[in-house]
């Protein structure tokens, strides 16, 4: 049986591509002192005040235990705070501090700029092909459990 090349499997594509576009962004990122992971919770607490861990969680399609420990860095970090819930007093509402807001603020031309180096010669068209093949692929592995 002849040797095959990872390349030619799909899934190791998408994992190698995706590991290559965060390694990027994670370089552009070290003087912020921010990972992509953490900053893609942060952006997310940015554009959703008052969002819930779980909610979080949820929409970063990240399990509790690894959301918790992102918000707690970031707690650290100064780049968000938290206060109770009053509708539920077992869960805290998420918001970005200055400091939380201007990070993003500063940094989303960085992401902006790692996509535009990874999609370098796609037209609009293909973007726009691509983006809905992908929005596709992630639905269609949604495990529900």
């Amino acid at each position: 049986m002849p040797h095959s090349s990872p390349q030619q499997f799909l899934g190791f594509l998408l994992g190698s591509t995706h590991r290559r576009i965060t390694t990027g962004f994670a370089r552009a990122l070290k003087p912020y002192d921010i990972t992509p992971e953490q900053w893609s919770v942060l952006l997310m607490i940015c554009d959703r005040s008052g969002i819930s861990q779980k909610e979080v969680a949820a929409a970063a399609a990240k399990d509790q235990p690894t959301t918790a420990r992102i918000v707690e860095l970031l707690l650290k970090k100064g780049f968000i705070s938290k206060s109770m819930n009053p509708g539920d007093r077992r869960a805290f509402q998420l918001y970005a501090t200055e400091e939380g807001q201007s990070l993003i603020g500063n940094t989303l031309g960085l992401e902006q700029q790692t996509i535009n180096t990874a999609v370098t010669g796609l037209n609009p068209q293909q973007l726009e092909e691509l983006r809905s093949m992908l929005e596709l692929i992630y639905h269609n592995t949604n495990h529900q459990e």
